[in-house]
């Protein structure tokens, strides 16, 4: 007999031939089974030889319904790489394809992948909020650029971990959007409970895992689809962030001041990124090269404008969670400001400065 309990952090159970497995995350029981039961916050599972039973947060029994992932046990092998971390790296083309496929017809973004009502939603939605931590945080603060700059939409973006422990004012006519790999972050979780317990209008997630906590708890849902990862550092999961985010940015600005011809314009470039990641790819042996020029530097400077400045903090993030090299990222505009005082022949500065405005 087994107890199993969730309270805060996820529970899933593996269903087999006559056996059970309990895990924090579907990928851990791919190789076992692809049939899973997963738990709500509070619930108890009292699994037995006969079966389980699973009851609420008061004691009372319930169903939880057993669902099929589509996802395979090679999903989670290695392969021919290093390490998980390289694979994520070398599986964006493919992942962002699969963000892409069915969402966009006749090089327009179809509304309803966001969900059955969502253009009913997106009709009475005045501004944007974002909320999200970590590496999802800088995926939405390059999404504050694209809506202000390309659809007009007033768009606010806050470290969720912050927002949740404020006095936020947003306006109900304004859409909640939750970004997270998981769908458990703990701060994020807790920040869309809060916004819905002040009435701040309706709710769309982000997420990459279905039936997730907050693919339960918000009212519009859209999946990444980058499939399992299980590197420490976001690779996949953020770049599908960001093209789910730009297919949100094109579908609500419609409603401001995206034009048709536009549309079409941001739909074609999408299609080519698959391609063209692949070739940035290939840059993989110079790359191998530039790393070794800078390993023994302790420090490093990330400089971005735009919407490359939240480029430059997931790089600075990066370098610090992969290497444990301390590294900053500022807006370029501010390199005078203080920052200038830190180079020296020992710092290297990474500036982000793609052809463009």
């Amino acid at each position: 007999r087994l107890v199993a309990a969730r309270r805060g952090s996820p529970l899933v159970i593996g269903v087999g031939i006559g056996e059970y497995f309990i895990a924090s995350d579907v990928a851990a029981l791919l190789p076992v089974t692809q049939h899973f039961i997963f738990l709500e916050e509070g619930d108890i599972a009292d699994i037995t030889i006969n079966g389980v039973t699973i009851y609420d947060a008061g004691g009372n029994p319930v169903e939880r319904k057993e669902t099929i992932s589509e996802l395979s046990a090679d999903a989670v092998e290695r392969g021919e790489y290093r390490h998980y971390m390289l694979k994520e790296i070398f599986e964006q083309p493919r992942a962002i394809a699969d963000t892409l496929e069915g969402r966009i017809y006749q090089g327009r973004v179809l509304e309803a992948a966001f969900g059955a009502n969502a253009t009913e939603v997106f009709d009475k939605i005045q501004g944007v909020h974002i909320i999200a931590c970590g590496t999802s945080y800088h995926a939405g603060l390059i999404a504050r650029y694209w809506m202000e700059s390309l659809a007009g939409i007033p768009c606010s973006v806050e470290v969720a971990s912050e927002f949740r422990y404020r006095k936020p004012v947003v306006r109900n006519s304004s859409l909640i959007v939750t970004i997270s790999q998981s769908g458990e972050t703990a701060d994020t979780l807790a920040g869309l409970k809060e916004a819905k317990r002040l009435g701040f209008g309706q709710s769309l997630t982000i997420c990459n895992v279905p039936e997730s906590s907050l693919t339960r708890e918000s009212d519009l849902v859209l999946m990444t689809r980058a499939g399992p990862e299980i590197g420490v550092a976001s690779t996949k999961a953020f770049t599908t962030q960001l093209a789910a985010l730009m297919l949100l940015t094109i579908v609500l600005g419609r409603r401001f001041a995206l034009s048709e011809a536009m549309e079409n314009q941001l739909v074609k470039q999408l299609s080519h990124l698959p391609k063209e990641i692949e070739d940035v790819l290939k840059l993989d042996d110079k790359i191998q090269r530039l790393a070794e020029r800078f390993a023994d530097k302790h420090n490093a400077l990330f400089l971005g404008r735009g919407a490359q400045y939240p480029v430059a903090m997931e790089g600075a993030l990066k370098l610090k969670e992969i290497s444990y090299i301390h590294a900053e990222a500022y807006p370029a505009g501010e390199l005078k400001h203080g920052p200038l005082a830190l180079i020296d022949a020992n710092m290297p500065v990474v500036v982000v400065a793609p052809n463009n405005e």
